[in-house]
């Protein structure tokens, strides 16, 4: 199978249901935030795994293409500071233990962006 024929995983956050126009904010500015060894957002790469809102905060599940990635920590902050910044509310980040794999991309992301 190639990364074209690879079936999307959609991903639906939790906070969707309570929230969905906050989400669409996050989404939004998280599109600013790039890999940048692959030049792909965070939500294009699928590496937001969910979010989840409450009235005084937010948690945040993201994932890594690979688990040494050497800008992960970087990300990490950026991906808290930014859904902070947006929400104005404080913000915890868990990293996720799932592997990233082709299918959690976006399907709006090109799948000639280079790995193969």
């Amino acid at each position: 199978m190639t990364i074209n024929e690879t079936p999307r995983k959609k991903v639906h956050w939790d906070a969707e249901n309570d929230y969905p126009e906050l989400c669409e904010k996050v989404r939004s500015g998280l599109q600013e935030i790039r890999d940048p060894e692959l030049g792909l957002s965070v939500i294009q790469l699928g590496l937001i795994r969910n979010i989840t809102i409450t009235p005084d905060e937010a948690s945040v599940e993201m994932i890594l293409t690979t688990p040494y990635c050497p800008y992960g920590p970087a990300m990490l902050e950026q991906v808290r500071s930014k859904v902070e910044e947006i929400l104005g509310r404080k913000t915890n980040i868990e990293l996720g233990i799932e592997p990233w794999d082709f299918s959690f991309m976006d399907e709006d992301a090109d799948p000639t962006w280079g790995m193969y």
